[in-house]
């Protein structure tokens, strides 16, 4: 990013970047007027969006239609960053400007074209990964220089800097100390006796001591360069934080290093530090040594699912070496004291308490114990047993000492494939666009606020969306002829539901209208410009939400041109019940608060047969008719439409779940039946119960109502599979995407 960056000021410099066409690198465009799309079926929604908000840029001709082969090689192609753009797009665009091209086809190849970017412009030194060397950085400092290692989650620097004092001959003048609650004075001491004596001060975790953080800074500002000892050194750790003094980090050396990627890495990580002793300390040495393999491998799974983001778990979570080490010693204490292995022992040790004891999601839960059953089964002992379908990844000869093992590490693949997460190809396209959007979210925040773009200033294009939005802004909902329309009646909850529904977006229609009016008067000088309404104007520049209008709107991702679209369909279904009645299909994504809806349509079933709500539950039908072919509603319960499968797909012939198809993250989801049975008990196979989110993050938080912020309900999807293949493959229903 740094090396992006710098390539990136240097051209604008010269004047070789557009400051627009940078902009859009950065946060997308808006749409000016929507176009049908030329070739939906390999061509989404979302990219062709991006290429009609591409094509309002100067220099970009809007032929794309014209040439729609070409395109469609680029974006079937392996390494779409390399391939030459068909003929006047090749010869007239420059490497920044391919950059542009590629965000919209193929969002997740854009890291990778940044490093080309930078070796082009720069030069290939650039991109190398540079090896840690405390030498290197020893070398710069000085005893008035004090050394910072910023610490990323599953790394630990105190083993490389013994080493290194090792080496210096230093280890007897090194003293440590893990900062904490009432660790200052001792500290501080320790620190004066060092400068007199020349020795080195190692203080670990700084952001556990805020308060005594300020204390440090005038230490270290009160370190005299002429009476200090030389030879002193001043070692510091420290996660990200608000209380770390801004004065220390100017004014010293930093180093930071990155955790091990990678399943390779973690096993070596974890079998370097075993000893042959060590692999045959257990009364059951083949046992143990195949079921130490599983686990290690289980551990590496656990961290590096983390990386797909909510496709691995709804919440990332922070597994640490340690509980890795608690389970081996459990495995190594149960192989010992037991006559037969206890896997339902060890499963639940290691699943409910080791790992699961750190996971707070339901859904978490369930997830890891069915990708233990995997790691922990009889099978798992005999030789060559392959834990993924290529058979990559298998067990080995329990013949073999830590020499042999370590061989073996070495020669798995450097990239995981998703299949031993049991997860489908398209994961790795979900982590990569993750990436390339959180690296341009990251440079969005790094650029200066004052630059006209082209000749027209930051606050003529902050008023120009401002003005955009006003008009396509619906007007209030007449609250009181709704309330006479539909009065709140014991047969029909529908008529309180639709109430609250309008209640609450018309409380953000009169936020959205009344801040951007007070915007437009600041921009003109007609009010003082508070620092909410700065803010505001920031989002508005670089096509996000604006805060003061997320805190009272429902969870959503999308940018902002999207999000006001969104708003407005949102509106429309309600204005549309309002005038033609309960509608017979219900958009459900279209809800503030879809909870409410489901607690409705159960409430009316109860009434009407006269039966206590808390013994009825949903049973669940996929419809075969689509949402416009249903004129009528059904006589119990209701149809909801609108939502989105990830990690999976509908097949409408064999009416089950199938594999996603290559390069289709996100497909439409049939009509859903959802009918309320009395003392319902659910079928045992045959189903998968899959959750659905309103959006793609899934992690929650628990609201007062005591229904988390994003999970709204569990319904039954008919499959051929065990259900623990679609658990893996994290597959989840959601109400509205992020574009």
């Amino acid at each position: 990013m740094f090396a992006f960056l710098l390539s990136a000021r240097i051209l604008m410099n010269e004047g070789q970047i557009d400051m627009e066409e940078w902009r859009y690198l950065l946060s997308g465009g808006a749409v000016k007027e929507m176009r049908e799309n030329p070739a939906p079926d390999w061509l989404s929604e979302r990219a062709w969006g991006d290429i009609l908000a591409l094509s309002n840029l100067k220099n970009f001709s809007d032929d794309f239609t014209a040439n729609l082969e070409a395109f469609r090689a680029i974006f079937d192609s392996p390494e779409p960053h390399r391939q030459p753009l068909p003929q006047k797009w090749d010869t007239g665009l420059d490497a920044f400007q391919k950059l542009l091209v590629l965000r919209c086809l193929r969002g997740d190849k854009i890291t990778n074209a940044m490093q080309d970017f930078v070796a082009l412009n720069l030069d290939q030194t650039f991109i190398e990964p540079q090896t840690t060397d405390l030498s290197v950085v020893f070398k710069e400092s000085s005893a008035t220089t004090p050394l910072v290692f910023v610490l990323s989650p599953g790394t630990d620097p105190a083993a490389d800097l013994y080493k290194f004092a090792e080496e210096m001959e230093f280890s007897k003048k090194l003293s440590a100390i893990s900062l904490g609650q009432g660790q200052g004075p001792r500290a501080e001491a320790m620190m004066h006796s060092a400068m007199e004596q020349g020795k080195w001060v190692f203080f670990q975790n700084c952001h556990l001591a805020p308060s005594w953080m300020p204390s440090l800074e005038r230490l270290i500002e009160g370190i005299n360069p002429n009476q200090v000892q030389q030879d002193f050194r001043l070692w510091l750790t420290s996660l990200p934080s608000n209380h770390f003094p801004v004065s220390i980090l100017q004014n010293s050396s930093k180093v930071t290093i990155e955790p091990p990627r990678g399943v390779k890495a973690n096993l070596l990580k974890s079998y370097s530090s075993f000893s042959d002793d060590f692999l045959t300390s257990c009364s059951k040495i083949t046992e143990f040594k195949s079921l130490l393999l599983s686990l290690c491998f289980f551990h590496g799974n656990m961290l590096e699912r983390r990386k797909f983001g909510p496709l691995g778990f709804n919440i990332p979570y922070e597994f640490t070496d340690g509980d890795l080490r608690i389970c081996i010693s459990q495995l190594e204490m149960f192989l010992n004291e037991y006559t037969d292995i206890p896997y339902k022992v060890l499963k639940y040790t290691a699943g409910e308490i080791n790992y699961g004891g750190r996971v707070t999601d339901d859904w978490d839960r369930r997830c890891i114990m069915n990708i233990l059953e995997d790691f922990y089964k009889p099978e798992v002992l005999i030789p060559e047993f392959a834990y993924s379908e290529s058979g990559i990844y298998k067990q080995i000869s329990t013949a073999s000492d830590l020499n042999g093992y370590l061989q073996y590490i070495r020669s798995l693949p450097l990239n995981d494939s998703p299949e031993l997460f049991g997860l489908h190809e398209n994961a790795n396209i979900t982590f990569a666009q993750k990436e390339t959007f959180a690296l341009l979210g990251a440079i969005m925040q790094l650029q200066p606020k004052m630059l006209t773009l082209g000749g027209r200033s930051r606050e003529e294009l902050v008023e120009e969306t401002s003005r955009d939005i006003l008009a396509k802004l619906p007007a209030l909902m007449d609250l009181q002829e709704v309330i006479r329309k539909y009065p709140l009646l014991y047969e029909e909850s529908m008529n309180t539901v639709l109430v609250q529904e309008v209640i609450r977006y018309n409380s953000l229609l009169e936020v959205i209208a009344q801040t951007l009016k007070d915007l437009l008067k600041a921009l003109k000088g007609l009010v003082v410009m508070s620092s909410q309404l700065e803010l505001m104007a920031d989002s508005l520049y670089n096509n996000a939400v604006p805060a003061m209008w997320n805190t009272k709107a429902y969870p959503s991702l999308k940018p902002l041109a999207s999000w006001v679209n969104d708003l407005v369909q949102r509106i429309e279904f309600l204005k549309k019940w309002i005038n033609d009645g309960i509608p017979s299909v219900f958009w459900i994504s279209g809800f503030f608060f879809p909870q409410a809806f489901l607690t409705g349509t159960l409430q009316n079933f109860a009434r009407k047969s006269v039966i206590s709500i808390d013994t009825i539950s949903f049973s669940f039908q996929v419809m075969k008719e689509s949402a416009s072919e249903l004129a009528h509603p059904p006589a119990e319960g209701c149809y909801i439409h609108g939502l989105f499968l990830e990690g999976a797909r509908w097949d409408p012939s064999a009416f089950q779940l199938a594999e996603s198809r290559p390069k289709e993250l996100y497909t439409e989801m049939a009509v859903i039946w959802l009918l309320p049975v009395p003392s319902r008990k659910p079928p045992a196979t045959g189903i998968y119960l899959c959750p659905i989110y309103k959006t793609l993050t899934r992690a929650g938080t628990l609201s007062t109502t005591g229904h988390s912020t994003n999970y709204v309900i569990a319904v039954e999807l008919p499959t051929d599979k065990p259900q623990q293949h679609w658990i893996k493959r994290g597959t989840a229903l959601i109400c509205s995407l992020d574009f």
